[in-house]
């Protein structure tokens, strides 16, 4: 598992990068953002675009950051009834943190934020913010990096599943 993190998120994890890694569809995106002066993380797959928003998240909570990511990414796959392992394996002790290396994903989850961040003021704050149905959202939105395709229909088709 490679967690490519935007400088902001390294920063705030002290990670320095010493090794270059090449770029994948299999890799997963990190960024920290703040929704209504909170913390929160959003991560996203490189090759269907597939994310999760993690609201009001702590530095120490983020240490080691694939620790925190893995159960994240399996429940959601688990709750859209996919396998937790069916984008890759999503084990912490054999993941590396490398720097980003994909404009067109780092310009989704920039769009990604905002649907967040909206979704929170609609809401009347994180603290009520209906986490799954935005989770569902998010695997629904259309965006011309990945030609149009929901990320939960990229992820059927690689399976060859029918699309919910």
């Amino acid at each position: 598992m490679l967690l490519r993190c935007t400088a902001r998120l390294r920063e705030l994890l002290g990670e320095s990068m010493t090794e270059e890694w090449p770029a994948s569809p299999g890799d997963w995106y990190a960024h920290v953002l703040w929704v209504q002066r909170r913390k929160c993380l959003l991560v996203t797959h490189a090759g269907t675009l597939f994310s999760i928003f993690a609201p009001n998240v702590r530095v120490a909570e983020l240490r080691p950051l694939a620790r925190f990511v893995a159960p994240l990414i399996a429940a959601q796959l688990t709750a859209e009834g996919f396998s937790a392992t069916t984008l890759g394996p999503l084990d912490p002790a054999r993941a590396a943190i490398a720097k980003t290396a994909d404009r067109q994903v780092l310009g989704c989850m920039n769009d990604l934020a905002l649907v967040c961040q909206q979704a929170a003021a609609d809401a009347g704050g994180l603290a009520r913010l209906d986490l799954p149905a935005l989770h569902y959202r998010l695997q629904r939105n259309i965006t011309s990096a990945r030609d149009y395709v929901r990320p939960i229909d990229l992820l059927a088709d690689r399976l060859k599943r029918p699309r919910r």
